[in-house]
């Protein structure tokens, strides 16, 4: 039986340039989404802005995925006092951005 906290090694390519990473086996189904949505993102600012380059765009998808993860986090002790229905369900968001944040992370380092 698989250990869903068996290391893995896997490399990702973010706005055409990859990135090896070590996860947990069970983490790498929503890396992989979460590489995949930044990469749409990036997409989606070049083609906005054409006169940016990769790393730009990546940037900018960057801070779009931070501020969506300081608002989430900031509406997160209300949703403790508001009945569950009218709220949306934010808790795939938080997990993907926490991901995100992680591989930004451990990219910034690997360039110093």
């Amino acid at each position: 039986m698989d250990d869903p906290n068996e290391m893995v090694s896997i490399t990702v390519l973010i706005a055409g340039r990859p990135y090896p990473l070590k996860i947990s086996k069970a983490d790498e189904p929503s890396i992989r989404t979460i590489v995949k949505e930044i990469n749409n993102q990036v997409n989606s600012f070049q083609l906005k802005y054409t006169t940016k380059d990769k790393q730009d765009c990546l940037s900018m998808a960057a801070l779009t995925y931070a501020a969506d993860l300081a608002k989430a986090k900031k509406n997160k002790p209300a949703a403790s006092t508001a009945p569950s229905t009218t709220l949306p369900d934010h808790s795939g968001l938080l997990e993907k951005l926490s991901a995100i944040d992680s591989l930004l992370d451990s990219a910034l380092r690997k360039e110093k």
